[in-house]
């Protein structure tokens, strides 16, 4: 089994995200870090039947929403697993959301 690393710094509304990349055959592990680089909550999706299936390794009080979105979405990209982790200062609302969503697809698909 391959792998590739990707790095992306993503900035918008005055805040910078470090996101890592693990790409794997069968998987993904996003890292999602803003400020320092650290493990936050994190959730795991399986993609390989018709729905994703998620699971919360880390609980995590906001954006659990995103966390979801993002790693089923990847999980069905490579029809099977995604981990995804994030660590920001606060509650990231919509705008960060959808960039750091655009961004991550973005580097995937290179």
């Amino acid at each position: 089994m391959s792998s590739s690393d990707h790095s992306v710094t993503v900035e918008t509304e005055n805040r910078k995200f470090d996101v890592k990349i693990l790409k794997y055959e069968n998987a993904f592990f996003i890292s999602i870090s803003e400020g320092p680089m650290r493990i936050g909550g994190m959730i795991i999706s399986i993609a390989t039947g018709p729905t994703p299936v998620s699971s919360e390794i880390i609980p995590i009080r906001a954006d659990l929403m995103f966390l979801k979105l993002i790693s089923q979405k990847m999980a069905s990209e490579v029809r099977g697993i995604c981990v995804v982790s994030l660590s920001a200062q606060k509650e990231l609302g919509t705008g960060p959301s959808k960039v750091l969503i655009e961004k991550i697809t973005e580097a995937i698909r290179k």
